[in-house]
């Protein structure tokens, strides 16, 4: 009744944040989605549980109910770490992308400024001279349809000087 009367008012857009996992708490907020942003970290147990999300977005909603065309969902991963995928220590876009098979709509690089704005009690997005805002914003453009890059998927290459003085 709230998402009708929402859209009723006007609004083109309607988001629902959900609990992680695949709770009530999350089947209620994917019920009446047109699209879903499966947000997971680049971990095996992250990203096992969202695959479970995506059965249910492709069963258990409105639209899988009604015989409507699917809902449309987009990866958003998160607390990404270059430099811990090439240790080994977390899996690559790549990996997360065959496992899933959707649609990559962003990388969030694992950021300290994310700690911080938190502390603050400011959202990270704010402060766009970091890279955690800058990817956020990138999310958004790319959701509204407009190209961006996909960057903070590969290590930064630094050059001489910036090895030698960090």
């Amino acid at each position: 009744r709230v998402i009708q009367e929402l859209k009723d008012m006007g609004f083109e857009y309607i988001i629902c944040d959900s609990p992680a996992g695949i709770e009530r708490g999350a089947q209620m907020a994917m019920y009446y989605a047109d699209d879903a942003v499966v947000v997971t970290n680049p971990e095996v147990s992250s990203v096992r549980d969202s695959d479970r999300v995506l059965g249910l977005l492709a069963a258990k909603t409105s639209r899988a109910q009604d015989g409507a065309p699917p809902i449309k969902p987009h990866l958003l991963l998160t607390r990404y770490s270059p430099a811990m995928v090439k240790r080994g220590e977390m899996l690559s876009v790549a990996d997360v992308l065959e496992l899933l098979g959707i649609p990559l709509l962003g990388v969030i690089p694992e950021s300290k400024a994310v700690l911080q704005s938190s502390n603050k009690g400011m959202p990270a997005i704010l402060d766009e001279t970091t890279d955690v805002a800058q990817a956020y914003l990138d999310v958004v453009d790319r959701f509204l349809g407009q190209e961006r890059e996909h960057r903070f998927i590969d290590e930064e290459r630094r050059g001489f000087f910036g090895r030698l003085f960090g």
